[in-house]
Parts: C-alpha cells; sequence; structure tokens
C-alpha cells in the first residue's frame, strides 16, 4: 500500500511539472480562476465553518481532487491515469501555495508584475517505464527562480526561469501567453501557449544517453545540448456550479522538439495529456 501511496504521489508531482504547464501547472490555474470567479458569483458565506472557515476564506483557499491522463515519462508513448489531490492558498494577495510550490509577488506596477518561486523538480526514476532499463535515476531537487509578467486584459504574458539545485542541475527557462476569458456568470474559458528552453545540464539528464547508459540499456549513444525543448498549448473550462463548488477540466498538447525530439529515450514526440478536476472555496 505505501508502494502505491508513493507511486501515485510522484505520479502527480510528475503531472505537475509536466503541465506546466501550463505554465504553472493546473494548481495556480484553478487558483486564478477561482479568483476570477469570485467578481462573478456571490462571494460564498465563510460563517458556516466558524472562525477557522472565516480564516480559510480570507486566504483565499481551494481545495479537491481529481485525476489526470498522461505520458508515463516526458517522452512516452504510453499513458497512465494517476488521481490529482489539490490544495491551493492566497496570503495577503502576494504569496500564492499550492501543490507546485510558492510563489511571491515581490514588484508590481500597472500591468506589470515580478515575482519569485519556490517549487522541485521530481527527477525520473528509470522504473517508470520499461524503455528507461538501465538510464539510471534522476534525483529529485528544489527550484528556486523568477517570473515576470504584463497583464493586457484577458491577455497575460509571461516569462520565467527556474534553477535546479540536485537532481539534474539544470536551468529552465519558459515564455508565453496565456489568455483568460469569462463567457457568462458561470463559465470561465481559458488557452495558453508557451515554448520551453533549457541549458545543457538539464536537457543531457532528461535526455541524453552517455556511454555507460548505452551499454546497459541498449539504447545509441545522444548527446543533447542546450536549446528548446518543447512547445506547449492548453485549452481549458471552469465552470462554477454555485458560489462554492467549482469543476474544471484541461487538455494540453506538448510538442517536444530539437534535441529532445531526437533522443531515443523519446518514443513520441507529441505529448498529450488531460486532466478533471473538481474544487471548493473556501
Amino acid at each position: 500500500m505505501l508502494a502505491k501511496m508513493e507511486t501515485a504521489t510522484v505520479a502527480f508531482k510528475t503531472s505537475l511539472a509536466a503541465m506546466a504547464f501550463s505554465f504553472w501547472g493546473y494548481s495556480g490555474a484553478l487558483a486564478a480562476d477561482a479568483a476570477t470567479e469570485e467578481q462573478l458569483t456571490e462571494v460564498p458565506d465563510p460563517s458556516r465553518f466558524g472562525r477557522i472557515g472565516e480564516k480559510l476564506a480570507e486566504w483565499h483557499v481551494v481545495a479537491g481532487g481529481g485525476a489526470m491522463i498522461q505520458p508515463e515519462y516526458e517522452g512516452s508513448d504510453e499513458f497512465k491515469v494517476t488521481p490529482v489531490p489539490f490544495v491551493s492558498a492566497t496570503l495577503f494577495d502576494t504569496l500564492t501555495v499550492d501543490p507546485t510550490g510558492a510563489t511571491l509577488e515581490v514588484f508590481e506596477r500597472d500591468a506589470f508584475e515580478l515575482s519569485a518561486r519556490l517549487g522541485y523538480e521530481l527527477g525520473r526514476q528509470e522504473d517508470d517505464s520499461d524503455h528507461l532499463r538501465g538510464m539510471g535515476d534522476i534525483d529529485f531537487g528544489a527550484t528556486v527562480g523568477a517570473k515576470a509578467a504584463v497583464e493586457l486584459g484577458p491577455v497575460e504574458f509571461f516569462a520565467l526561469l527556474d534553477k535546479t539545485i540536485g537532481g539534474s542541475e539544470g536551468l529552465v527557462g519558459r515564455v508565453g501567453l496565456e489568455v483568460t476569458q469569462p463567457v457568462s456568470e458561470s463559465l470561465i474559458l481559458g488557452a495558453s501557449a508557451s515554448a520551453v528552453v533549457a541549458d545543457e545540464n538539464h536537457m543531457q539528464a532528461y535526455f541524453g544517453v552517455s556511454a555507460e547508459q548505452a551499454t546497459r540499456s541498449g539504447l545509441k549513444r545522444h548527446d543533447a545540448s542546450a536549446g528548446l525543448k518543447r512547445a506547449d498549448f492548453s485549452l481549458s473550462a471552469t465552470y462554477s456550479i454555485n458560489q462554492n463548488w467549482i469543476v474544471r477540466g484541461e487538455a494540453q498538447l506538448g510538442v517536444l522538439l530539437g534535441d529532445a525530439a531526437d533522443s531515443p529515450v523519446v518514443m513520441e514526440k507529441l505529448q498529450p495529456s488531460a486532466m478533471l478536476l473538481v474544487g471548493y472555496k473556501f
């Protein structure tokens, strides 16, 4: 049972990294939509939970769960379905904490915002897929970084950079745009497009095959250089059932590029995924 729980946890965190997608993963997107919906629907009555409920409402807490279907690893042609737990809280309108980590707003002027980020990179286990046998494991690592964004109406243009401490010791950047548009009092639609670049450490860790790894795994030797790693596109819909309950669906397509796409580790360049979540706004 413990092994199954650990596997589910790893799968969940891996899905967050991959859908960061979305940028920032489904959690940031759900929290953002929840904040937008507060302007469209009646604010929940926190008194029903007493003092605890009032504090949760003050912190803009959203909790829930759902399921996701995604590749077994980045580059796999086989899929798995995993449960997705979810909790997000925004404190003092500047600090957001969710399953992907924490984001702190450090500067804001007009439409521009600069934030500091703290998160993690789960790495990869060779037993995630039979195709990875002999490749060895990529260890867990903490990430620190920054995000800059400009918001123009419903469109946000963003750029972020994360450095991994431990694990791949890599540097990963993402640039893109995200559109969030309410179409009724209950329904919000969203779309995003972004490109991911990575340094040599990250690319070699996840897509390179050293001479030793080639001998153990039977895969062809491959050097993965710094550069463009993938492009991501997503569509989402968030429906507010009532003043508390939210249902969110999201579909994403990732396209591996450059040395990542050419890697013998990769079985499929197109990386689709989808999820369905139910959340409760306090």
